[in-house]
């Protein structure tokens, strides 16, 4: 437990002290996010705010983690090592895109083919690392697996499909002030209470879960949890700084990487479900649109920009929408607990 405290109280202290840090020397700098043309009107005043936030969430929670870690006598395990390696990888992939878009003013950073080449790699990367390195399970899971085997290398194409899905859906989740971190702290303190319900079950005789680095993970996801909270002190609307690509890429890795090493594959998409419905309202925009030839489902895409048309204040979308998220993550929760009284039924 003293190892969770303390990557919670560190990550939120460095990312807190690293967000301010960035927002005085980009403000110096005069370097500023570039908005797009399409976007809704009412954005186009927070043209030039300090963006590339995400460097300080991808700081704070790997020092964090490992400060964690060493002042508490833990021991690092290959699952948390590479889920945090892939929240930086995929951080870095964010930040040559977000430093693109500033240096050369436009809202475009990296090309399509350039930054999927890129999410590719490390999705890659992750699940071929972690499938050799780690016990976890090659079957396809829900809040334990499931008993369909995917194989090795259908498990690692799953796997890298999860990774690089979720990446991009936290990226189109990324439009209003706040909404993307806030919604990262519920998601990611599922994983918290995941992982050490799984750590403490398996101290048990008889345990029904298959994840023998559980208390690592968890760690890693209390990080997360505190690195967007010391970013959204300063990115709550009206926000002082963006993360950019640097930080939605390296949010949606991790909690990819966390659903995947946990054996709770199938269980992201309820609480990550903010995401999966930003990313079904933009393929449901595109697909309307060419069915319809030129009309449009939504006002715009993703649907948070749709409630804004319609009249939204934006704080009211992000409070609702926090909201819709923290009952996902209860629900969830809900889930695997449910799940875990059924399977320890069976065993008595």
């Amino acid at each position: 437990m003293i190892r969770l405290l303390l990557a919670v109280a560190l990550s939120f202290g460095f990312t807190s002290l690293g967000t301010k840090l960035l927002i005085d020397l980009l403000t110096r700098q005069r370097i500023g996010q570039p908005i797009r043309e399409d976007g809704p009107e009412g954005h186009k005043v927070k043209a030039g705010t300090p963006t590339m936030g995400g460097l300080a969430i991808v700081v704070g929670a790997v020092l964090g983690y490992a400060l964690s870690d060493l002042i508490s006598g833990g021991t690092f395990t290959s699952s948390g090592l590479l889920v945090m390696g892939a929240i930086v990888a995929a951080g870095l992939v964010g930040l040559v895109d977000d430093w693109i878009k500033v240096s050369r003013e436009r809202s475009l950073g990296l090309n399509a083919r350039l930054k999927t080449v890129g999410l590719l790699t490390v999705a890659f990367g992750f699940a071929i690392a972690t499938n050799r390195l780690t016990s976890v399970s090659t079957e396809l899971s829900f809040a334990r697996p499931l008993g369909i085997e995917l194989g090795h290398m259908g498990w690692i194409l799953w796997a890298a499909v999860m990774v690089y899905g979720a990446a991009n859906a936290v990226n189109l989740t990324d439009g209003l002030d706040g909404l993307a971190a806030g919604s990262g702290m519920f998601s990611f303190s599922a994983y918290v209470v995941v992982g050490f319900w799984i750590f403490s079950q398996n101290r048990n005789e008889f345990s029904v879960y298959e994840v023998s680095h559980a208390l690592d993970l968890a760690v890693v996801a209390v990080a997360m949890v505190g690195a967007c909270a010391g970013f959204l002190w300063f990115n709550a609307a009206p926000a002082q700084i963006f993360m950019g690509d640097t930080g939605s890429l390296a949010i949606g890795t991790g909690l990819a990487g966390l659903a995947l090493t946990t054996n709770t594959q199938l269980l992201l998409p309820i609480i990550g479900g903010i995401y999966v419905a930003e990313t079904s309202s933009v393929m449901l925009q595109v697909a309307y649109f060419k069915l319809t030839k030129g009309k449009r489902l939504f006002r715009m895409a993703p649907i948070h920009h749709h409630f804004e048309l319609s009249g939204w204040a934006e704080t009211k979308v992000i409070v609702r929408f926090w909201l819709i998220g923290g009952a996902l993550t209860a629900l969830a929760l809900g889930l695997f607990y449910a799940d875990w009284v059924r399977a320890t039924d069976l065993l008595s």
